[in-house]
């Protein structure tokens, strides 16, 4: 399944209300878009501005796409050719092998083998990542049937507040289908989600990236990156990595500080002896 938010005039936009609809979603081999490998739609409408397509069974691979939708009712249609996927989706993974590849200056596609290799350093830098934030970085899917709203108004429904539905944890609305008698079942994403987080995304593209270029025979290998041999070749001067700050270098694990779970644990206080043995008095 891939989740799709139109773009029409530079922001995200939703046709439905307008009479419009999401057509279609063609994948090609290429950027340049011109051979097709498969082709999926009508986009079925899961919230304001979200469109939900079943992708075709198709190899693993980097595709780009051109997804098909109409504006307003008697619109002409219009193409948003700024989607690019990584199939297959749903590893439970915040970046793709291919973007790891990219990074590396591998040239696509990948083979099995190496797509392995780097599905291992991608779990490895995603495991680092929870450790230091002290909680998974992919949200659970949780559905529940029957609810009713709090407030009746349909723009409200988006708003994980505007249900029944409490948990010590961040929530987001991810679908909502209305029953026959007039209640909702509603899937809510509960926890962190890091693949909708640059940050999070970057950290582990790259890092995914530098273990392979450093590990012997990883994808990508290419030893240490050499300035200038001496004429006589009795010494050798090697690049040096870009210092924390500087443009180019890798993130550190603080840069996710913000999004680091927060233990509170409550003091407790010695019981207050009654009045006129305390010291002070209570109010």
């Amino acid at each position: 399944m891939f989740d799709y938010q139109p773009m029409y005039g530079g922001a995200h936009y939703d046709p439905e209300p307008a009479g419009g609809q999401v057509t279609s979603l063609t994948l090609y081999d290429g950027p340049a878009r011109t051979t097709t490998v498969a082709a999926a739609g009508p986009g079925v409408r899961l919230r304001t501005g979200v469109y939900r397509f079943a992708l075709p069974d198709v190899p693993p691979g980097r595709y780009w796409a051109t997804v098909t939708f109409t504006p307003s009712q008697g619109a002409q249609p219009v193409k948003d050719q700024s989607v690019r996927l990584d199939l297959p989706l749903g590893l439970g993974l915040v970046t793709s092998p291919e973007a790891v590849a990219k990074e590396l200056g591998v040239a696509l596609p990948l083979t099995a083998e190496q797509r392995d290799d780097l599905l291992t350093a991608i779990r490895k830098a995603q495991a680092d990542v929870v450790g230091y934030l002290g909680q998974p970085v992919i949200p659970q899917l949780v559905t529940r049937t029957a609810l009713t709203p709090h407030w009746r108004c349909e723009e409200d429904l988006d708003d994980s507040e505007s249900w029944p539905f409490e948990v010590d944890d961040l929530v987001q609305v991810s679908a909502y289908r209305l029953r026959d008698d007039g209640t909702y079942d509603v899937d809510f994403l509960v926890g962190f989600d890091g693949a909708s987080n640059d940050a999070v995304v970057r950290y582990v593209t790259t890092h995914s990236a530098e273990s392979e270029r450093n590990r012997p025979g990883g994808v990508g290998n290419q030893g240490r990156r050499v300035s200038s041999v001496s004429a006589e070749g009795q010494s050798i001067s090697y690049e040096s990595a870009p210092t924390a700050g500087q443009a180019g270098a890798l993130p550190e694990l603080s840069s996710l500080s913000r999004w680091k779970r927060r233990l509170v644990q409550p003091l407790n206080r010695p019981a207050r002896p009654p009045w006129p043995y305390s010291s002070t008095r209570g109010r």
